[in-house]
């Protein structure tokens, strides 16, 4: 099984709608804080890639909506790789609540609310068509996440 970086996520007033829920669109930015945190673990930071005239840029998204999630809830973003090639990586990513006032198991305090799959293509800033990601942060996501 692929390892799993999990990240934290409060949600606040501002990502939900006028019922208290969150806003469909914003289950996106969770996701997106998930990856980049996920590559922040990995000692790299966006704006290194794109002084190098590279970017991640999300080519498609396969999202299955579950239960929602409200104000306030505790969050978790679970990011997997299940592939990664020469100008792009593939994440399973999920969604769950965390019950925060339940006494079981942490497993059992999670509730999936969300999940998806994304293509994520390394990009030529100048050109915006696919690039190759550098050499060893391809290596050391095949090596040590897939």
């Amino acid at each position: 099984m692929a390892r799993e970086f999990n990240w934290p996520v409060r949600v606040y007033y501002e990502d939900t709608d006028v019922a208290g829920v969150v806003y469909y669109a914003n289950y996106l930015k969770f996701y997106e804080r998930g990856r980049t945190e996920w590559l922040r673990s990995l000692g790299w930071e966006q704006d290194v890639l794109i002084d190098k005239g590279l970017a991640f840029a999300v080519a498609h998204v396969d999202a299955k909506y579950i239960r929602p999630a409200r104000f306030n809830d505790q969050l978790i973003v679970k990011t997997r790789i299940s592939s990664v090639r020469k100008a792009s990586v593939i994440f399973e990513q999920e969604i769950y609540r965390v019950d925060e006032n339940s006494d079981e198991s942490d497993d059992n305090k999670q509730q999936l609310v969300n999940k998806a799959t994304i293509r994520v293509a390394c990009v030529d800033m100048d050109t915006m068509t696919p690039a190759p990601m550098p050499h060893y942060l391809q290596e050391e996501i095949a090596r040590e996440w897939c």
